[in-house]
């Protein structure tokens, strides 16, 4: 499990402390659990006990068995069509009347191009070569591509993880189960899968083939051409988040020289196919 709060992996049970005023996220967490306990049981580890009124919140749930999907290992097909199948579950589970009262999850479009937004003044200058040729254009699109009207009708409401890091995600030699909810809510099929496919943990190191992964969901047609802006916007900003890291000193970087310019060359190919 990964997580920018403290987890305490015990041997039958994980204690996960979130930050001091973080109750949201923790509030989040113990929702997740719980509906998932109720309506998908064993995709997710049970719940165990929630302290949302403490000065540092935390929920304390099952621990899984399991090795990450991110790492060095290749993601083999009996393994991508494991993860498709739990996430084919997870989508599925909620019901629609319970799934209405479920409020949106953090960090949508809305809030990513206001991100984005935010961040090309200070960085665009600082940047040059492919780097800033695919942010150039990687802007252009994003004024063109009518993200910030929501999603359509057409585009079916689930609940979703909130986080697309093949860390979360825990295969046991049989199935692929799910772990850390602090920003899952409600959302969209596309969303919740640009997350997984655009985020680096999918291509830094051993890679996820994202058209055969895309291949094992039942899109419609709505649902795919939003796929496809999706899948621009998060590449976008995984554009930016990357450029930032490279900017720092080499002992403080999170990812090794060059992923900005790998990320920039990700996201010309995915433009080309939108064009």
């Amino acid at each position: 499990m990964t997580s920018k709060n403290a987890v305490d992996l015990r041997y039958d049970s994980v204690i996960k402390t979130f930050r001091p005023g973080d109750r949201d996220a923790c509030e989040r967490e113990w929702r997740a659990l719980t509906l998932l306990a109720t309506y998908a049981p064993g995709l997710a580890p049970a719940p165990y006990r929630v302290e949302l009124g403490a000065a540092e919140p935390l929920v304390v749930m099952e621990r899984l068995p399991g090795e990450p999907l991110r790492g060095a290992r290749p993601i083999d097909g009996q393994r991508l069509r494991a993860l498709a199948a739990a996430l084919n579950e997870l989508y599925a589970a909620v019901p629609a009347d319970v799934l209405a009262e479920v409020p949106a999850r953090p960090g949508r479009e809305r809030h990513l191009i206001d991100r984005v937004r935010a961040w090309a003044p200070r960085l665009r200058p600082r940047v040059g070569g492919a780097v800033g040729e695919a942010m150039d254009r990687g802007l252009d699109w994003l004024s063109r591509s009518g993200l910030e009207l929501g999603g359509a009708p057409e585009v079916p409401a689930v609940f979703g993880p909130g986080d697309g890091n093949l860390a979360n995600y825990l295969w046991d030699g049989t199935r692929v189960r799910i772990v850390d909810f602090e920003d899952s809510g409600r959302s969209d099929r596309p969303f919740e899968l640009a997350e997984i496919t655009e985020h680096v943990a999918a291509w830094s190191g051993a890679p996820l083939d994202a058209d055969a992964f895309l291949k094992l969901f039942a899109l419609n047609a709505a649902e795919r051409a939003r796929l496809a802006d999706c899948r621009g916007l998060l590449a976008l900003v995984w554009l930016f988040l990357l450029a930032f890291d490279s900017l720092e000193g080499l002992e403080r970087r999170r990812n090794p020289p060059g992923t900005a310019e790998r990320q920039a060359t990700r996201l010309s190919r995915l433009l080309d196919r939108t064009s």
